[in-house]
């Protein structure tokens, strides 16, 4: 199947893209200014063998959000492993970092954060603050690692996506597809198979407190192990997943959710008919979806500037936490951590809890 080429829209301040981005769609006439569609999509595939096992308008244009920040990883990851970056390196927090709008870890200018946190902070809670410091760390501007960013998704392959920023906070230039964020996520576990695990993190205690992350789904879907949530108003609800079952991992990506457990449903769907080599109806992910093209007009319009999932959500659109049981799947019990010191991995489902960095909040 054909991957739709990225079009780069005219530079203009994002609230004035965004009021010409919604003229046009009520007109009709969006696909001439290359505007994303934000509307659903998804895809699931099975990386040993590249067989897509399931495809939704897996090539139409899409506001990643949060899952933006798999990006981010990937090149603090290929930094951790040329030398350029270490885990437990201290780097500063800038005014821009700071600044960042939620979710965020409420990082204060002139401190510092360790490579680990900052890692920790995007996987669990989808930290903002936490994206800028990495990116201005490894590129000096966030504006030059989104330029990175772009540069490094045309090397995997991703030839229809652009990032604008290392966070996916709203910007009309952050684009992808479906199918170019299943190229990514399967890049992060075949090129940096060492640190994989972060993606499993549920929980870290982060200077006392304790910082849980979006992503419920792994709380009751066996075998899933990572990989990473994203919402905005104009994105809906974005899930990209990965789990293994009887020796086969597979990955998948929803986009365009209209709610955190509409997405979640469908993820676990799709999963599932992708094990037992079944494909997911059409309108069962149609359903899943952002309710209308106004709907997604008005949110284009939307003043809220939070980039991530659930937590951030307006409170009737936030998934319940309440396990539902899934095709005669089981509920796992929720272990929850109480430790108030250091910073710790608490993995759920029985999973080891890892040591990380233990460094103290600093000025």
């Amino acid at each position: 199947m054909a991957i739709i080429q990225s079009i780069q829209p005219v530079p203009l301040p994002n609230r004035l893209w965004s009021l010409f981005a919604a003229l046009l769609c009520l007109f009709g006439l969006a696909g001439f200014a290359g505007v994303a569609h934000a509307g659903y999509a998804a895809i699931v595939i099975d990386p040993a063998t590249g067989e897509v096992l399931n495809a939704v308008n897996a090539d139409e244009q899409n506001y990643p959000a949060s899952l933006t920040k798999m990006m981010t990883l990937y090149l603090t990851f290929q930094a951790l492993q040329n030398g350029k970056l270490k885990v437990d390196q201290d780097l500063p927090v800038s005014s821009w970092a700071a600044s960042r709008a939620p979710t965020k870890l409420g990082l204060r200018n002139g401190q510092t954060i360790s490579v680990n946190d900052c890692i920790l902070g995007m996987v669990t809670k989808s930290a903002n603050d936490a994206a800028s410091v990495i990116a201005e760390s490894l590129g000096g501007s966030e504006g030059h690692f989104a330029d990175m960013m772009t540069a490094q998704a045309a090397l995997l392959g991703m030839s229809a996506t652009h990032f604008a920023n290392a966070s996916g906070l709203p910007d009309p230039n952050n684009t992808s597809t479906a199918r170019d964020m299943a190229k990514l996520a399967i890049a992060l576990y075949r090129d940096f198979p060492q640190y994989a695990h972060y993606f499993s993190t549920e929980e870290f205690v982060f200077r006392g407190q304790l910082i849980r992350g979006h992503n419920n789904l792994m709380d009751r879907y066996p075998g899933m192990d990572g990989l990473k949530t994203g919402f905005t108003d104009a994105s809906g609800f974005n899930l990209a997943s990965t789990a293994v079952r009887d020796g086969r991992r597979l990955f998948a990506v929803v986009l365009g959710g209209r709610s955190a457990s509409a997405r979640d449903n469908l993820m676990a769907r799709l999963l599932d008919d992708g094990f037992d080599h079944q494909v997911t109806p059409d309108t069962l992910v149609a359903q899943a979806g952002m309710p209308s093209r106004a709907h997604r007009v008005l949110a284009a319009l939307s003043p809220i500037g939070t980039a991530e999932a659930d937590e951030t959500a307006p409170a009737h659109r936030r998934a319940s936490r309440s396990c539902t049981a899934h095709r005669g799947k089981s509920c796992p019990r929720v272990a929850k951590s109480h430790s108030k010191s250091g910073t710790r991995l608490v993995h759920r489902k029985s999973k080891k809890v890892m040591l990380a960095s233990s460094a103290d909040n600093k000025d």
